[in-house]
């Protein structure tokens, strides 16, 4: 029997480690909404309390989202998005564009996302060094974890 090996080391498995659990991402999109007090998160994601506060605990302690106090009496937090929270935000935005497209065949959007130049915002990704709109086949994968190639593991020496 073959010798079980590690799967290929990979930023995406190590994303969804931290917000690829049911709920994460919709907490993200609710406080990136400005709603991140928790009976407001409760009634928008529709999570089990224990299962939201889980999650909540998860993405403060990966540095996700930052806990802000509201309330003195009783004791009351908020959850916002830190920095790194935004920078999910355009991958939010990228599931919420496909979901319209591809699971929305009456094309009706549940919602809207403006830009400030007053247009809907869908989202492209575009490179950063030219600009150009990127497409999959414009895009070559250059593994960079010793021992591995694009297909799987090297083969042993």
């Amino acid at each position: 029997m073959a010798a079980k090996k590690d799967p290929r080391p990979c930023s995406i498995a190590d994303t969804l480690a931290v917000v690829g659990e049911k709920y994460s991402l919709l907490v993200l999109r609710e406080a990136c909404l400005g709603n991140g007090r928790f009976d407001q998160l409760v009634r928008n994601i529709g999570a089990p309390r224990d299962i939201l506060a889980a999650r909540l605990r998860r993405l403060v302690d990966a540095g996700i989202l930052a806990r802000h106090l509201y309330s003195e009496r009783p004791q009351r937090f908020e959850y916002r998005p830190t920095p790194a929270g935004l920078e999910l935000e355009p991958v939010l935005m990228t599931l919420m564009a496909w979901g319209d497209r591809h699971l929305r065949a009456d094309g009706d959007r549940p919602m809207l996302v403006e830009h400030t130049c007053g247009q809907p915002m869908v989202p492209t990704v575009t490179c950063s060094a030219c600009g150009a709109e990127v497409r999959h086949e414009d895009l070559r994968a250059h593994p960079q974890s010793p021992g591995w190639t694009v297909t799987g593991p090297a083969p042993a020496a």
